[in-house]
């Protein structure tokens, strides 16, 4: 395994990041293909013993019971001072008035009841979901500010937003001498390269880690293209992440995959993984595991590099999109 800082912060991170939506209490939540308990710590297990000390998760995933299984299996199998525990918030926990968003008594509860089902004193990165319109920054970035000089919090980061919105950020931050966020975790693989216009150009400048989710598009740059999967079908979000009108240059992409992982002898995951580690300024993809060979695959990834010519095949068929993810 390989082990990098996580942007200009001293933390050091595994390249790969174990994504945890897939674990939790299938019926507490609106994706049915979660893993419970005893079939999810397996993989906890072998990440760890892949050299995988990086766990993302969040507060809404399956209801809060990614985060009670994710916790419970690193305090029996981990300690705590060698794993990286990332979690969200932002999403909607409750019904009613400040049951979401990011407004200070939402961080404030959000985090605590984070904390409790993770059974931990602290979360190493706190991460905004998204961005909430209906607060201001300024709120935002100070309660995230306090939770880290309180001890709760070691580091924050933030999730898919416009550029302009985290630049906006990162300058409240700086202009009032608090807290500013060290990583973006945002949409990138090679079905969706909208990221590298603006935001990735940002990361670099500011030194922020970029954490890159569904890296193998859920896994449609794995599997064949007409083949479906129990996520795929169920998944609603997901499926506003593909629409109809991108679908035939999502399959040319895919084709040019096959074709390159076919001359490399290797499987499609690990030349997609290999694309987007290799992209500048990414940090660790956060990768979803379900079966044990998405690790392997994963890990392999890290080892395998691609010339600029394939590099350039890859990439060659892709066509501008319209922006997805935000919501």
């Amino acid at each position: 395994m390989d082990y990098v800082k996580l942007g200009r912060t001293g933390l050091e991170v595994s390249r790969i990041c174990l994504g945890c939506m897939s674990y939790g209490v299938p019926e507490r939540g609106p994706h049915p293909w979660t893993l419970p308990e005893e079939k999810a710590r397996p993989f906890i297990e072998r990440a760890l013993a892949l050299g995988i000390n990086f766990f993302d998760t969040a507060n809404v995933y399956s209801d809060g019971t990614s985060e009670e299984i994710v916790g419970r299996a690193l305090r029996d199998l981990a300690r705590r001072d060698e794993v990286v525990i990332a979690t969200k918030v932002h999403g909607r926990m409750r019904p009613g008035p400040n049951g979401a968003g990011l407004s200070r008594k939402a961080i404030l509860a959000e985090l605590d009841a984070s904390l409790r089902r993770l059974g931990t004193d602290f979360v190493d990165l706190y991460q905004i979901h998204r961005w909430d319109d209906g607060t201001p920054i300024e709120e935002t970035m100070e309660a995230l500010h306090d939770v880290v000089k309180a001890g709760k919090v070691r580091y924050v980061g933030a999730s898919s937003m416009y550029a302009w919105q985290f630049a906006k950020a990162l300058h409240v931050a700086d202009r009032n001498g608090w807290t500013r966020f060290v990583s973006m975790q945002d949409y990138v693989n090679l079905l969706y390269r909208e990221e590298e216009r603006e935001m990735l150009p940002l990361c670099r400048a500011e030194g922020i880690a970029v954490l890159p989710w569904s890296p193998l598009a859920r896994g449609r740059l794995a599997r064949d293209w007409d083949e479906a999967s129990a996520r795929s079908e169920t998944d609603e979000f997901g499926k506003t992440l593909y629409p109809a009108a991108s679908a035939e240059a999502d399959r040319k992409v895919h084709a040019r995959l096959t074709e390159v992982a076919a001359r490399l002898g290797v499987p499609r995951a690990q030349v997609a993984l290999a694309w987007v580690l290799q992209k500048g300024g990414v940090t660790a993809p956060i990768v979803g595991a379900t079966r044990m060979q998405h690790l392997d695959d994963a890990v392999a990834a890290l080892s395998l590099r691609l010339a600029p010519e394939d590099v350039a095949d890859l990439e060659g068929p892709y066509v501008p999109h319209g922006v997805v993810g935000f919501r």
